[in-house]
């Protein structure tokens, strides 16, 4: 295994290539590192220079008079493979390459040394970073390995003063993107502790790094930067490990526009993938979706001050001394999801004996100017945060004045250290300088936009919930179906396609509808099965080269009587071979038509990244119309269909509208476990299941598959 403890926590470290022109990027890079007083030992390595920035330097790696733990490697792509390889020679143990001129270029040329910096790397055993790496920082240890101008700063410490050090961790595949986020953050007051960037990702990728930072145990945010996932299996571990450990991860994920999804390949060789599915494997571990580097900066330190006190829902507290700040930022909740519910009465009468006349306790808590001035920020925050009926407290403030909060510095650092709810600022004025080292030392968010501020609160309580869920969910490994034998030998002797009667008596096996039985071969025998069943029949063509029926004319609805039963079905045959002439025809299937209820479609596609996903959506045939899907990593549990069903637009269908009666959701939560179950047994044979319409009946009275299809891996 590579030795990531090198990499990140050197005592010594080569610049290869380094100068003492600071106009330069190789000259940037080691005036930048001494800016900052790391303990250990820099070598800068020159062939055409004898002291750099005061340091003696020395003509080769091999010619560095001590071990290295770590060389940065800034010279001209065409060098660095066989750099590389002297480096391995010389025993050093962990390469950073800043250069680019790789796989993100055009050609075939990068791509072949992209790979030959692998092969090297993995035949010395070196933990590699890059290339086309911004490099990164470690301010436990003062290390500012990078040319970004972020770190170009002197006059600041890497870390707030108040803090020993850092807890929050940045990676990312963008350099300049990664360290914008330490230099917003460090504007307030956030403890870093790592900024790493990534590159290419030849050889370290992403979840390498934070799986290191996870074990080591000394970071608890972390913010990242994603342009693809090159390990979709170390993606799930890590970010199960993360989640197991209540460690947050705040991402962004490019690829959301076409125009994105060519940036990044361009940039980094990264092909972004299906953006959806991103999106549900982010929900699956409790991953927050991040919009802007100056949104996840409030995040990571909301996060980061109320880790140990998440709100337990989305009930949400508002105290504020202006009343007009207060209401918007109780839209700005509702906007997230958050609820705004009127105090409980005796947190009311304990607040009202501080408000003038016209304040209000009923929530948001406008405690006016008078109050303010009076009882202070800090303790009408802590009685709105009192009331039973509040998980969570968002204060609204103006932090332009300093005097105010300075008298109550005293309250405010004793509300961060013993508040059991979580608070959040919000400021709607830009908060001085002494506000903002206040609120930092005290362990407070401090805020500046508001919908940063009401969503920092909903991602809390989102994570909360999914962790909770998650963790309760015990071990979502699952044992192979019974049936699954039987099930695999009826895969086997199908064709790429198996039409609905061929799938289903597939799917019946994981008790997922019932085996159709075997369709008709001509008017007679639909005549002689339609009148074993009782009441009106439905004729559908059995084709596994006519997957959409419907769309054809190949489906009869309600048909009731012998006579009837033969039109349709010389009607159907004759619309689907006029369709296609080539068509493999294997008959009609003949049933009883299915109660009515709510429509619905459920199914597994295949993600080229993160393989089976389920997908459960409202509408049926209308699917791509109503366009109201979720999709989820399988295999789920119970309590995750629960909450995947609930993100549908139309959720609230299966409560019962128009005097329909409320939707068995318990037989489609079952019916959505097995079909994630059959998906899970068969992740190397089948590449997509469609399961249209399923009908969720009343309670008690179960879903019906209407329709099934089976794609094998093996169709293309």
């Amino acid at each position: 295994m590579a030795d990531l403890d090198a990499l990140l926590n050197p005592k010594t470290i080569a610049i290869v290539g380094a100068s003492p022109e600071e106009h330069k990027l190789r000259g940037i890079l080691p005036s930048i590192m001494l800016q900052h007083p790391f303990p250990g030992t820099i070598y800068p390595v020159s062939r055409s220079h004898d002291e750099i920035l005061g340091l003696k330097a020395w003509r080769s790696i091999e010619d560095v008079p001590n071990p290295v733990d770590l060389a940065v490697l800034a010279i001209p792509s065409q060098y660095i493979t066989s750099e590389l390889e002297n480096c391995g020679k010389a025993g050093v143990r962990a390469v950073l390459i800043v250069t680019s001129g790789f796989a993100e270029q055009a050609g075939e040329d990068g791509k072949a040394m992209q790979q030959q910096l692998r092969e090297i790397a993995a035949s010395h055993g070196m933990a590699v970073l890059g290339p086309n790496s911004e490099g990164f920082a470690n301010t436990a240890l003062s290390i500012a390995a990078t040319f970004s101008p972020a770190m170009n700063a002197p006059e600041k410490p890497l870390l707030p003063p108040w803090h020993k050090e850092g807890r929050v961790a940045v990676v990312a595949q963008s350099g300049a993107v990664g360290f914008s986020f330490f230099d917003l953050g460090r504007e307030k007051e956030l403890p870093f502790r790592y900024v790493v960037t990534t590159g290419n990702e030849a050889c370290l990728e992403i979840c390498d790094l934070v799986d290191f930072m996870l074990d080591e145990g000394k970071t608890d945010v972390f913010i990242l930067f994603l342009e693809d996932v090159k390990s979709p299996d170390k993606f799930r571990r890590v970010a199960d490990k993360a989640l197991r450990l209540g460690k947050p991860l705040i991402a962004a994920k490019l690829g959301r526009s076409e125009a994105s999804v060519r940036a990044t390949a361009s940039h980094t060789g990264a092909l972004a993938g299906n953006y959806e599915t991103y999106l549900a494997m982010f929900d699956h571990y409790g991953i927050t979706l991040g919009e802007s580097a100056e949104q996840m900066v409030d995040l990571a330190g909301a996060f980061l001050d109320n880790l140990d006190r998440l709100p337990k829902g989305k009930r949400i507290g508002i105290s504020t001394g202006s009343g007009g700040a207060g209401a918007w930022m109780a839209d700005a909740c509702a906007a997230e999801g958050l609820e705004v519910p009127e105090l409980d009465a005796a947190a009311r009468k304990t607040i009202d004996a501080h408000l003038p006349p016209y304040g209000t306790s009923q929530n948001p808590v406008d405690g006016t100017a008078q109050a303010i001035r009076e009882v202070g920020y800090a303790a009408l925050a802590g009685m709105v945060a009192d009331a039973e009926n509040v998980d969570g407290v968002i204060m609204v403030a103006s932090t332009r004045k300093k005097k105010g909060f300075e008298r109550e510095r005293g309250n405010f650092i004793k509300m961060g250290e013993s508040l059991p709810k979580p608070i959040l600022c919000w400021s709607y004025t830009l908060p001085h300088q002494t506000s903002l080292d206040l609120f930092g030392e005290a362990g407070l968010p401090l805020i500046t936009n508001m919908r940063h501020a009401a969503r920092a609160m909903a991602a809390m309580a989102r994570y909360r919930g999914i962790r909770e869920r998650y963790l309760a969910g015990g071990d979502t490994g699952i044992q192979a179906h019974p049936n699954r034998d039987k099930a695999k030998a009826l895969l086997d002797r199908a064709g790429a396609v198996l039409c609905e009667y061929e799938a289903r008596a597939v799917l019946s096996l994981y008790g997922l509808g019932k085996d159709p039985g075997t369709p008709a071969r001509s008017a007679d025998e639909a005549v002689e099965l339609a009148g074993a069943c009782k009441g009106p029949v439905v004729l559908k063509i059995q084709s596994p080269d006519i997957p959409h029926k419907s769309d054809v004319g190949g489906v009869a609805l309600g048909v009731a009587g012998a006579d009837a039963v033969r039109t349709s079905y010389e009607r159907i045959t004759h619309a689907a071979k006029e369709h296609n002439p080539r068509a493999d025809i294997r008959g009609v299937l003949v049933e009883p038509m299915a109660k009515k209820g709510v429509e619905m479609v459920l199914g597994i596609i295949r993600d080229e990244t993160f393989g089976p996903m389920l997908l459960a959506g409202l509408g049926g045939v209308h699917v791509e119309v109503l366009e109201d899907v979720v999709l989820a990593p399988v295999p789920v549990t119970s309590g995750e269909v629960r909450a995947l069903l609930g993100k549908l637009k139309g959720a609230r269908i299966l409560d019962g509208v128009r005097g329909a009666g409320p939707g068995d959701v318990e037989a489609l939560a079952k019916t959505i476990e097995a079909l994630s179950r059959f998906a899970v047994d068969f992740t190397d044979e089948v590449a997509e299941i469609d399961l249209n319409p399923v009908i969720v009946h009343e309670t008690d009275d179960g879903v019906s598959i209407v329709d099934a299809l089976i794609v094998k891996r093996d169709a293309g």
